[in-house]
């Protein structure tokens, strides 16, 4: 079995950062931690100019959170140290000044969805369904909801939040503003991302960063409020309620 990664890699100033796990390329802690600065190194890399953000495998973008950690969190600081993890993820796809492509080429789901809805333009294959199942297991999509509802919008964001049972088309998700772009096949979905990634390194870096800050201002606060955030995903994951339906899960 393939052991859990981040890696990037560049290629005329394209930089791809791409993770895995093989429960479903799920993100613990660690690799969470790695995932995060591998954004922030490429966003200080002048000879990068664009950023491609990818998971391995075939049909999963991300499966979410650890499940396997989430059963391990016994007090209130773990899990908010836990679910800051995600936010320190978001916040560093936020302030970095190089523009984001997500590929996803499967399913996201819960904290998968965050990220996806964190880059700054997004490809997608007809495989990739998504769901917000926070509620499933007693929490909810608080530190990602931000991230999500900037793209979705408030409205489509409850409605996914709330329906937490229902994977939503990729076609819904296009139409509601999280996909820019949805595709056949993997293959055509990367050379899509190819000749889009290479047209912006023609572009002025520094236009680029000007668009980037004004695409995300009003989110200034969010250094605060995802790790507030954080904190009631850590309170919650401890109720009587969610170590109870968790239990399913080992």
């Amino acid at each position: 079995m393939t052991a859990p990664y981040v890696k990037t890699t560049t290629e005329n100033q394209i930089q791809t950062i791409e993770f895995f796990h093989p429960a479903h390329n799920s993100l613990p802690g660690d690799i969470l931690a790695q995932l995060a600065q591998a954004i922030t190194d490429a966003g200080n890399d002048d000879a990068t100019k664009v950023i491609i953000l990818k998971s391995g495998g075939e049909r999963t973008f991300c499966a979410g959170a650890s499940f396997k950690e989430l059963i391990a969190v016994n007090d209130a600081k773990t899990g908010e140290i836990f679910f800051s993890g995600f936010a320190n993820v978001i916040n560093a796809m936020r302030k970095c000044p190089k523009f984001i492509l997500g590929r996803v080429q499967g399913k996201t789901v819960g904290g998968g969805v965050g990220i996806a809805s964190a880059t700054d333009y997004c490809f997608a294959t007809k495989f990739a369904s998504i769901k917000l199942s926070e509620l499933n297991i007693g929490i909810g999509p608080f530190v990602v909801g931000p991230a999500v509802e900037r793209k979705l919008g408030l409205t489509g964001m409850s409605q996914i939040a709330i329906n937490a049972n229902e994977f939503y088309t990729p076609q819904w998700a296009k139409d509601n503003g999280l996909f820019a772009e949805v595709y056949e096949s993997t293959e055509e979905m990367d050379a899509g991302i190819k000749a889009f990634a290479e047209n912006l390194c023609t572009y002025n870096p520094d236009a680029m960063a000007e668009m980037k800050k004004m695409f995300w201002s009003g989110c200034e606060d969010w250094d605060q409020l995802l790790f507030e955030r954080a904190k009631i995903s850590g309170r919650l994951v401890l109720s009587e309620f969610t170590k109870e339906t968790l239990k399913r899960f080992r």
